[in-house]
């Protein structure tokens, strides 16, 4: 099917760019198996019994279509050096919890494809990259405001990530991977837990396993090209920042200094949220998610 575009890639640099290949198919191949395994679980009858109408289930059978076609077409490109898939383990218990974590699923994709685009030699590699993160985005757009209900934007800008951030949430989903695998982008991290749902100026208590007692530790916070870091007390106390909408990212590093990406990563990234109103209205009437 991709006959004519693999071809152009074998006449190109796209060798030079195998290792973002690689990291992406792992990628991949976790969404994959996270679809795979939720709908061989739910069907539709549990589906309706969880309050989701009838094309709900139908719409993420595309999805995982869609990651199905990914890892197909980068296990073509790549051939003998695709990595090969990891054995798996999502914290899901019902229809409600899978959907919930499908939306981080994606978001995490799509901020992974971001970020690594720029790592891209190769102009074609670049596009093909392009196109699958547009499909990631545009699916947690759909997840996010007709399936949740919520915002189906974060503003302005999407939030890339690097690919140490990317693989210390990924990874946590990986109970163990084929020692023929790429090494991974960064090594075992301490987990980060926090409550999902935070409130901006609040002060929350981080929970993690503090490698560096007696050092100044920061939070930082990534919300699309914007990073912000409050500083981390002896008590693992930090101060919630303003001005974050949507899905944001947060993790402890050891500095505050920008760009971020040189930043020495103490924990991994959780996932947070600051839902906002983004309803708009013509006329006097509101728009509303829909199908």
């Amino acid at each position: 099917m991709y006959a004519q575009l693999l071809a152009v890639l074998a006449l190109t640099r796209f060798f030079t760019d195998t290792p973002i290949l690689q990291y992406a198919l792992e990628l991949e191949l976790l969404e994959t198996n996270f679809y795979s395994g939720g709908l061989q679980k739910f069907d539709q009858k549990a589906f309706s019994d969880a309050g989701f109408p009838s094309w709900v289930r139908g719409r993420y059978e595309q999805i995982r279509e869609h990651e199905q076609t990914h890892v197909e077409f980068l296990q073509e490109v790549l051939g003998p050096a695709a990595p090969q898939p990891c054995e798996y383990d999502f914290p899901y218990t019902d229809v409600k919890s899978w959907v919930k974590l499908s939306m981080n699923i994606e978001g995490v994709g799509g901020a992974a494809y971001l970020g690594a685009i720029s790592l891209l030699q190769d102009n074609t590699t670049t596009a093909v990259a392009a196109s699958i993160l547009s499909v990631e985005q545009r699916q947690e757009g759909w997840i996010s405001s007709a399936v949740l209900k919520h915002e189906p934007w974060d503003g302005a800008f999407e939030t890339p990530l690097t690919m140490p951030e990317v693989w210390s949430i990924a990874s946590q989903f990986m109970k163990s991977c084929p020692s023929s695998n790429p090494p991974p982008p960064i090594g075992p991290l301490p987990v980060l837990t926090m409550d999902e749902w935070v409130k901006p100026g609040s002060k929350i208590q981080l929970k993690f396993d503090n490698p560096n007692p007696g050092t100044q530790l920061y939070v930082g916070w990534y919300n699309g090209l914007k990073s912000i870091f409050t500083t981390v007390d002896d008590s693992l106390y930090t101060v919630v920042p303003h001005g974050l909408h949507g899905t944001a990212y947060a993790g402890v590093v050891s500095n505050d200094a920008t760009p971020r990406f040189d930043n020495p990563m103490v924990t991994t990234v959780a996932i947070v949220k600051f839902p906002f109103n983004s309803m708009a209205t013509e006329k006097g009437k509101d728009w509303k998610a829909n199908a």
